[in-house]
């Protein structure tokens, strides 16, 4: 029986593990993690990511042939393929910080894989890393080896939060990196050989290892660019008085560039965008390409833009203060059916609120009042720690209260942002909400979700990203 370990049990590893164990009856999975509190979680009725289909996956398989353990050298030890799938955060400090990844937790994985290992091992990258990478790792291996032969391959993951169970069911490709050695190629035959139990052949790219490694950010930074662009012409469509809805549209119906990530927004978030582009800029950097480098930066440039230019729309347009008055936030998530807030906009759209001292009531069907806490107080990329190095219990921040009512949340409030796309949020009753606000209400509504003729009928000025602005707002100009 072919044995699979996984080193890291967050995002990607859980359900791609429980993917592999359900597609591959035969082959026995085993994800393991240094914290015990996720491995119980995942081990629980109360997974510790929320993910539509993933309970279904994991109860199918969980005790048959997928295992969650902390007993991480045993499964390393018996494994034959060992994933490796912990996190790379940006580093804070020191050469690259800001834009190099840190691969502290990586070195130790492979470490800790030479030390244990008794036989030879195929390792797999499946979290994003930098270019070159892998050569790394293989040095680190190589030199504690103790006549153990080690097989690197690049398998970058392409999921999208939300959709990561159907994307692993049905993915447009398979991608996986390795040496060009008739080692490197029976390495790369035997992943491909899990993978063809359900993905059809043609879907399944061989490259060399670098090539896997840089696709996984090029894939990122090109869809980042895609949703820069578009809120790049939702500012210039208030500006005229365009409607960025059917501009898109109409942009989208040509084939050559397609309708996908043409939402303008309130901005990008979740954990790879911004990582893998400050990634890619530090590459370029490295490689004495700074014209590509600033390209690439440009892109982070504008989504940090579209969100200071939502917080500034809210305050021009509220008598130039919040002080004081209470905003809803709907939607804290990046994105909806996720309950994931890294990187998410609404961070930074709170942040920027709070610091005109406005008091924000919170709301959102996924995201706990901890983690909502937790991420207001952290620092910049301290999110992309394991979650036993973050942050304990972060003191709350006094103006946010959370709530699971909606109409609580927004019960008193001068005006509500809308900052996820939660399908709940098109169906709300707007005038019972608008019956228990401050008058005038606003309405901020920044992923197009509300039917914003129907809201001003009833009383609402609402502002809604990219959309012609109404007198009131053209009255209020928003300071960039």
């Amino acid at each position: 029986m072919v044995k699979i370990c996984c080193i890291g049990a967050g995002y990607v590893g859980g359900p791609t593990m429980a993917v592999i164990a359900l597609k591959c009856p035969s082959i026995e999975v085993a994800v393991v993690d240094i914290s015990v509190s996720r491995i119980s979680a995942w081990n629980s009725d109360q997974l510790p990511i929320y993910e539509p289909g993933l309970d279904e996956v994991v109860k199918q398989c969980r005790g048959k042939n997928l295992f969650f353990s902390t007993d991480i050298e045993k499964h390393v030890y018996e494994a034959d393929i060992i994933f490796v799938s912990v996190n790379t955060p940006t580093k804070t400090q020191g050469l690259g910080a800001g834009k190099a990844p840190d691969l502290t937790y990586w070195e130790s994985a492979a470490r800790m894989i030479a030390d244990v290992s008794k036989s030879n091992k195929i390792v797999v990258e499946k979290s994003t890393v930098p270019v070159k990478t892998a050569e790394a790792i293989e040095k680190i291996l190589r030199h504690n080896s103790k006549g153990i032969k080690y097989q690197i391959l690049s398998n970058p993951e392409f999921l999208a939060e939300g959709t990561a169970i159907q994307d692993l069911f049905n993915p447009d490709r398979v991608l996986i990196g390795g040496r060009e050695t008739p080692e490197g190629q029976m390495a790369i035959q035997a992943l491909k050989d899990v993978y063809a139990h359900w993905v059809p052949e043609d879907r399944i790219i061989t490259t060399n290892l670098w090539s896997a490694e840089l696709s996984k950010l090029a894939a990122n930074a090109f869809l980042a660019q895609r949703i820069s662009s578009v809120n790049a012409l939702s500012a210039l469509c208030e500006a005229t008085g365009a409607d960025v809805s059917q501009v898109s549209h109409a942009v989208g119906k040509d084939s050559r560039i397609g309708p996908k990530f043409l939402n303008a927004s309130v901005g990008f978030g979740g954990s790879c965008f911004q990582k893998d582009i400050l990634n890619l800029v530090y590459i370029c950097e490295c490689n004495g390409l700074p014209e590509v480098a600033n390209y690439w930066k440009q892109v982070i440039k504008v989504n940090d833009y579209q969100k200071n230019r939502f917080v500034n729309r809210v305050v021009s347009s509220m008598f130039n203060t919040v002080s004081g008055k209470k905003i809803a936030i709907l939607g804290f998530a990046f994105k909806k059916d996720t309950g994931d807030t890294r990187e998410t906009p609404a961070i930074d759209v709170c942040k920027g609120l709070l610091g005109d001292k406005a008091c924000l009531s919170i709301y959102d069907p996924q995201v706990t009042e901890d983690q909502i806490q937790r991420d207001l107080i952290m620092k910049k990329f301290d999110w992309d720690h394991p979650i036993h190095l973050q942050p304990m219990s972060p003191t709350a921040v006094k103006q946010v209260t959370v709530t699971w009512d909606v109409y609580e949340a927004t019960k008193d409030a001068h005006g509500l942002c809308i900052l996820t796309e939660w399908d709940e949020f098109k169906t709300l009753d707007y005038q019972r909400i608008f019956d228990n606000m401050q008058k005038p209400a606003f309405v901020f509504d920044g992923r197009s979700v509300v039917n914003v003729d129907k809201l001003r009928e009833i009383g609402f000025i609402v502002y809604s990203i990219g959309k012609p602005l109404d007198s009131w707002l053209k009255d209020m100009p928003a300071l960039a």
